[in-house]
């Protein structure tokens, strides 16, 4: 076996390792139910609204708001991450969601974190339920709010389809990325 054979095989081993066992991984990684979806959505919003002020301002504008609590990342030169969420309109939740993707490049290590995908137009939001799949990166226009764009962002100001927020970054990988993501609207059981 030559060296090339050997990374790929140890990347393949450490993501296969990051994904849960049981009987529903033929959609995936095993799916928590809608009330687990829900109940980690609900707290992570609540938690991120408690800490930030400009994701505060943009959820009491936002047409509807996609919340992914527990996104799971590893890498070995191949990479993998996946996670599951919930959309909220009007403080209801109105859809459950998959987010995942796949990487490749220099990397390595283990991450958790997540991220809110806050939909200000109309028109975002119809572009993520009539796409079969949004690709992060395709169709609305997307701001990632880091500390200086939260700095100076105010209501007025406010002109992109989404704003995306990261948070509660843990592990050991140099830094997070949600472009190429793909999110899919799911079905969990109750």
């Amino acid at each position: 076996m030559n060296w090339k054979s050997l990374v790929l095989a140890a990347a393949l081993a450490l993501v296969y390792g990051l994904m849960p066992r049981g009987a529903a991984f033929a959609q995936g990684p095993l799916m928590p139910s809608a009330s687990q979806i829900d109940s980690s959505s609900r707290a992570a919003i609540s938690a991120l609204y408690s800490q930030n002020a400009a994701a505060r301002a943009l959820g009491s504008k936002a047409v509807a708001v996609l919340v992914f609590p527990d996104i799971k990342k590893g890498a070995f030169i191949v990479g993998a991450q996946y996670g599951f969420g919930a959309l909220f309109r009007r403080g209801r939740t109105v859809g459950y969601y998959r987010t995942g993707a796949a990487s490749y490049g220099f990397q390595a290590g283990v991450k958790k974190f997540g991220y809110a995908l806050f939909f200000m137009t109309r028109a975002g939001l119809d572009y993520l339920n009539n796409s079969g799949g949004w690709a992060i990166g395709t169709g609305p226009s997307l701001v990632v709010v880091d500390q200086g764009v939260a700095r100076s962002l105010t209501t007025t100001n406010m002109r992109s389809d989404v704003y995306a927020f990261v948070f509660d970054q843990e592990g050991l990988m140099g830094g997070v990325g949600i472009e190429g993501s793909k999110i899919t609207q799911i079905t969990p059981s109750q």
